[in-house]
């Protein structure tokens, strides 16, 4: 497995979850987890999802869901799980 975690945050819209895991799925990235939250109508997501069969380049794919956060107007990051866990230890 090539796991990475996809942080979405953001105003709460409709759609913001069909269209990354359509992009996601688009390009052959299975979502192994998720948990979304609302809070006073701010929308937070964080997935767990293996690249190891996606068609384009992990670096592409991270500019990609960057540039869609953008579009839909959240911030959406992605990180190799290695990294998100190293940065995120207590």
């Amino acid at each position: 497995m090539n796991k990475a975690i996809i942080t979405v945050v953001g105003q709460d819209t409709v759609g913001i979850i069909a269209r990354v895991c359509t992009y996601l799925a688009e390009h052959h990235v299975n979502v192994l987890d998720i948990s979304q939250t609302i809070i006073d109508g701010f929308f937070n997501m964080m997935m767990i999802a293996d690249f190891a069969e996606a068609d384009k380049d992990f670096g592409a794919m991270v500019d990609d869901l960057e540039a869609l956060g953008d579009e839909i107007g959240v911030r959406i990051r992605c990180q190799k799980e290695e990294i998100f866990t190293k940065m995120h230890r207590v």
